[in-house]
């Protein structure tokens, strides 16, 4: 057992406990911890925003990675249930890898998405991101759908640096956007070797409650979904969407 990790997930099952905002005194005293040691990992808790401290009174609570993780844990588990068979049938009839993606908190500089669900091809070679895997979104076709249907998320991070990671990646936020109304307008989104040389992206959007909450996308390398096939891809990934959305309603 690691004695700082177990420190630091005890002290956020203590707040979990207590349902209420504690003092460094007051968390030192229930952990029986020296108060040196409590706020040591009390700073490193807040470094990564897993723990706040209110200014004014000086108490501290959960931050909100733990929200993150909570609402991701929950989005997955109703979503997964309801999502999963319709995109199990996606991946069959296009014969390639089908991800489900939604919004991510990070410290990157730049907007990202994180891999719900993933069903792997049936093609021997196999190059999609597994689950769990944390993506860039401004040049991957799920992201983009993201930012495209959700205005906060597009405005919390419009104008920052966007990180080139192969030729064809965009880095001008102008262009981006122009992107963004395409996708919006025809309602999928594609990406050709943007984050990584030789795998292509289709992707369209689920919602719920009239709010974009996930993306599902088809993604393979470019030597077998090839222009040709595009259409045939882009009108099966809309009609998996649209019946996820309907079937959560």
């Amino acid at each position: 057992m690691i004695e700082s990790i177990d420190r630091a997930l005890a002290i956020l099952q203590l707040f979990l406990q207590e349902e209420a905002p504690l003092s460094l005194t007051q968390i030192s005293k229930k952990m029986g911890m020296h108060k040196s040691t409590v706020s040591r990992t009390l700073d490193t808790l807040e470094g990564r925003d897993f723990v706040r401290r209110d200014g004014e009174t000086g108490l501290y609570w959960l931050g909100l990675q733990v929200y993150s993780l909570g609402m991701l844990f929950r989005e997955k588990e109703s979503f997964q249930k309801v999502a999963y068979p319709y995109a199990k049938a996606l991946a069959l009839q296009c014969k390639e890898s089908v991800h489900m993606t939604t919004f991510v908190q990070s410290d990157a500089p730049y907007p990202q998405h994180v891999i719900l669900e993933k069903i792997k091809s049936p093609q021997t070679v196999d190059m999609a991101p597994p689950i769990g895997a944390i993506r860039p979104s401004y040049c991957a076709a799920s992201g983009k759908c993201l930012l495209a249907f959700s205005e906060s998320y597009c405005r919390r991070y419009a104008g920052c640096k966007l990180k080139k990671f192969t030729e064809y990646t965009i880095t001008d936020w102008d262009e981006l956007l122009k992107e963004l109304e395409a996708i919006r307008r025809n309602g999928y989104a594609i990406e050709r070797e943007e984050v990584e040389l030789g795998m292509t992206c289709i992707a369209a959007p689920i919602f719920s409650n009239h709010e974009i909450i996930a993306a599902i996308s088809v993604s393979g390398p470019v030597s077998r979904v090839t222009e040709d096939m595009q259409e045939q891809i882009i009108q099966a990934v809309k009609k998996t969407a649209a019946e996820i959305t309907q079937a959560l309603h």
